[in-house]
Order: structure tokens, then sequence, then C-alpha cells
């Protein structure tokens, strides 16, 4: 073989449309891109995003991108694992785990999850469990506590805020 022999695969370059080589050719004239408008000229043709010369979304919402869950909950996470330290007298709470620095945020609720193994049997309370982690601490023995998380809304005006309508019906 020599380099005058070597050629691309068969089917893997095509030839190029001639594009307004007259009427024969079925591309003439205007070369497949109909009759006038934007997208017949030259060059590349509208933006993705444009909605006609109307102003478009991505302008009328300039620092808005993507979308924000307002209701998501952040969890403090506790991997099983992290518990083996943990006495076996004394309950695992979300206080306690505050206590001993292994939860670092109060206002978040605490959820326990299996990663790692457990060997201690221990009373587990916690607002939430994966079903993982629920599992593992059932078969060490232990148990799962639930605990309730409250949602806190702190006053808008940083203080007190009591309802100006119900103080005047008190009359």
């Amino acid at each position: 073989m020599k380099l005058h022999d070597l050629r691309p695969a068969a089917g893997s370059h095509r030839r190029s449309k001639r594009i307004g080589r007259g009427y024969g050719s079925g591309k003439g004239k205007t070369g497949g891109k109909g009759m006038m408008g934007q997208k017949a000229r030259s060059g590349s043709g509208p933006y993705r995003t444009f909605e006609g010369g109307q102003n478009r979304l991505v302008k009328r919402m300039p620092f808005k991108r993507g979308f924000t869950n307002i209701w998501r909950v952040e969890y403090e996470i506790v991997n099983v694992e992290r518990l083996n330290s943990w006495p076996q007298d004394v309950a695992v709470t979300p206080a306690a785990l505050l206590e001993s620095r292994i939860v670092r945020r109060k206002r978040r609720p605490v959820k326990i999850l299996g990663d790692g193994e457990l060997h201690v049997p221990l009373v587990v309370h916690a607002h939430k469990f994966s079903a993982s982690a629920r599992q593992k601490i059932e078969a060490a023995g232990g148990s799962i506590v639930e605990v309730p998380w409250l949602i806190e809304h702190p006053s808008r005006s940083r203080g007190p805020n009591p309802s100006m309508r119900n103080q005047n019906r008190a009359e």
C-alpha cells in the first residue's frame, strides 16, 4: 500500500450539495431557502432564544436562572458508623449530637443515613432515617425513635409582631 492508494472508508464522506446552480439541480435560484425573510439571508439564523423580536425570556428575567425550591429542607446528616463510639447507656438525641459536635447546626433537622456498619445497640432519636440506617440500627439490637420536626418561622420584622386586626377587636 502506498500513499496514493489511501482512501476514506466507503460512505464516510459525502459530496457537498451544489446550491444555486440552475433549475436542473433541484436547488436553483433560492437554493432551498424559500422566498426572502430572515432565514433566507446569508450567515447563521436567529439565535436559540429568539422570540421574533419580542424581548426574550432570558432578557426579561436577567438574573433568575434555574429553579429554587423554597420548601427544600436541609438536613444535618449523620452516618451510622459515626455512632460506633457512642456509649450504650446514653440515648442518641439531636441535642446530644449537637453537644458532642457531630452535628453543627441546631436549627436543621437531623437525618441518620446508613453508610458504614454499627456494632453497638443504641436508642437513636432523630427527625428522619434512611431505610438502610433503620435496618442497621435494628440489626445491631438498637431501636429508633422518630422525633417530629417543627418549622420555626422567625418574625420578618425581627421582633414581636402582633396582628393589628386582633388588637382592634379586643375592645
